[in-house]
This record gives structure tokens, sequence and C-alpha cells, in this order.
């Protein structure tokens, strides 16, 4: 009985996020998608309007970040004209721990050429200690990157570590969730699918 219940709700997600959104249109409908919203998935917040400030367009260009070999990169050379989901973290932080397997499950499901999931470890993170944080909990489809300046993530505004920001391809936020979450439960992905299918290319 569970296994049909749960196989019924699949479908029930499904039917909404491939019927609600026309693909490509660039605007999300709100209220479409706060119905999406259950379990953990309620902490996240969407913009007004579907589009909010995000990152400073010089951010988006600027090399702050650095990559797992140690090369400096930058935000719009990692997203490549993507909609992406920022997890803002840190190796000391246990929330983080537990969600970012969850993160890793969803990269499966979803990354591609419309779509990819940053986690940046900001602050002090040690580069090894991010490695050894990868290992330890088997994350093996999301890239390493590190924002230490903190430029970044004092942009967005960000406070409390997890958070996570959903930005449009044009880097303006369009969600923020404060605190872990499970994103590869079936309301995270079926926001996820519809946030995509309105920005894809």
């Amino acid at each position: 009985m569970n296994r049909l219940r749960g196989f019924m709700a699949g479908l029930l997600y499904m039917g909404l996020a491939l019927g609600a959104i026309p693909a490509g249109s660039g605007e999300l409908d709100i209220p479409y998608l706060e119905t999406l919203r259950t379990g953990e998935m309620r902490k996240l917040i969407f913009s007004p309007d579907g589009a909010g400030v995000g990152a400073p367009p010089a951010l988006l260009t600027e090399d702050i970040l650095i990559d797992a070999s140690g090369a400096k990169t930058s935000l719009g050379e990692l997203a490549a004209g993507r909609t992406v989901l920022v997890n803002f973290w840190a190796t000391w932080c246990p929330p983080c721990r537990h969600e970012m397997p969850s993160l890793d499950a969803l990269a499966a499901e979803v990354s591609g050429e419309d779509f990819a999931i940053l986690p940046i470890a900001t602050g002090r993170n040690d580069p090894d200690a991010i490695k050894a944080f990868f290992a330890e909990t088997g994350i093996t489809r999301l890239p390493e990157i590190h924002d230490r300046g903190q430029r970044l993530s004092r942009s967005l505004g960000v406070f409390g570590l997890p958070t996570t920001v959903i930005l449009a391809p044009d880097g303006t936020e369009v969600a923020r969730l404060t605190g872990d979450a499970d994103w590869h439960s079936q309301s995270a992905q079926a926001i996820i699918g519809a946030i995509i299918d309105a920005f894809a290319r």
C-alpha cells in the first residue's frame, strides 16, 4: 500500500510539473509553484513576481570563487547561462552534512544543459577539509567550489548556513531556502523541474 501511495504521489507531482508552466516562457507561475511546496520545501520562499535582486552583475563575471584545482573562476562561468541552485555551506556545519547527499542525488536527476547545482563552501574552509567532506558524505556528482572571501555569499545576503538560493539564467534570484532540506524529495524535484522548464533554452 505504501508503495502504491508513493507511486501515485509521484505521478501527481510529475503531472503538475509538466502541465502548468509553458517551457521556455521565462516567467514563473508563483501561485502554482506554491502548490508544490510540501514537507521541508515549505521553507522555500519565492521572490515576489518571480525575480528578486540576485547577484550584482559585476560579481557574476569576477573571478572570486575557487574550484577544486585551485583555479579562480566566476559564478557566471560556472552557471554558463543555466538556472542554478547555489547552496552555501561549510565543512563545520552539521546540517550541511545532513543536506548535501540529497543535493548530490538531485544532481543525478536534473542536472544538464539547463540546470546546475553549485555547492559553495563559504568562509574559512580548508581545501583538504572540503575534499574530505565530499568523500565522507559520498558526494560524487557535485563540484568543489570555495568562496573563501565570502564576497558572493555576502552579496546575496546569506547570514546562516546552509542557505540555498535559486538563480535564473540572468542571475536574478527566484527562490531561497534557509536551513537544510531534502532536495531529492518529490516536492523538491517537482519545483525544480517547473523552474527549469520556465527558463529552458
